[in-house]
């Protein structure tokens, strides 16, 4: 399979993209460095590396950002940060990725526990990971083609523990090859419209 991995070079997408690179041709793309170039909140930038790679059998992104501070902290252009990258990036990656995959290819999108069980400084970062989910779910419903859409929700990962420990008290860290799972059964699988939860 010919597959693109966005944000290939992140915690996550690293330890993705070597797994799949075991048996499948992967493009790394990246806002600063990969086969590619991309920033996901520019339409016309996602036109542009699609319009460069060509046919795919799948498409992942594990890439997007959202603003974390507390809630009365918030600005309005805060809000559009997480809006315009992680919500509008990713839907725009499906809106426009459709037209460059093969028949019967996949998009795995990518959100968090968030979406189900927010923490503190999340206002912006919880609310684009539901809208996601949603659009998920009802975009499966009329995507042709035979194309798939899933999104990958993880909880806190044990190679971001360190980082993020003080935000999620309690939580237990994700081993790293069950979240990579969570990508193979997207891509690998034949499920649609599905929300991969890999939480503790």
């Amino acid at each position: 399979m010919k597959i693109l991995i966005i944000g290939g070079n992140g915690t996550i997408g690293n330890k993705v993209v070597t797994h799949f690179n075991k048996e499948d041709d992967v493009l790394i793309a990246g806002r600063t460095s990969g086969h590619v170039l991309v920033d996901i909140s520019d339409s016309n930038s996602i036109e542009l590396m699609f319009e460069k790679i060509g046919k795919l059998d799948a498409i992942i992104c594990i890439a997007g950002e959202a603003k974390w501070s507390n809630f009365n902290e918030l600005s309005e252009d805060d809000y559009y940060i997480g809006l315009k990258s992680k919500l509008m990036g990713q839907v725009n990656l499906v809106r426009i990725g459709v037209h460059y995959l093969n028949h019967k290819g996949s998009i795995t999108l990518s959100t968090g526990i968030l979406a189900d069980d927010p923490v503190i400084k999340t206002a912006s970062a919880s609310m684009v990971n539901g809208g996601i989910h949603s659009f998920v779910q009802a975009v499966a419903l009329e995507i042709e083609n035979g194309i798939r859409v899933n999104v990958v929700s993880s909880g806190m990962v044990e190679d971001a523990y360190e980082k993020y420990k003080d935000y999620f008290p309690g939580h237990n860290p994700i081993p790293m090859p069950k979240v990579i799972n969570g990508y193979v059964r997207s891509v690998k699988g034949k499920g649609n419209g599905e929300i991969i939860r890999i939480y503790d």
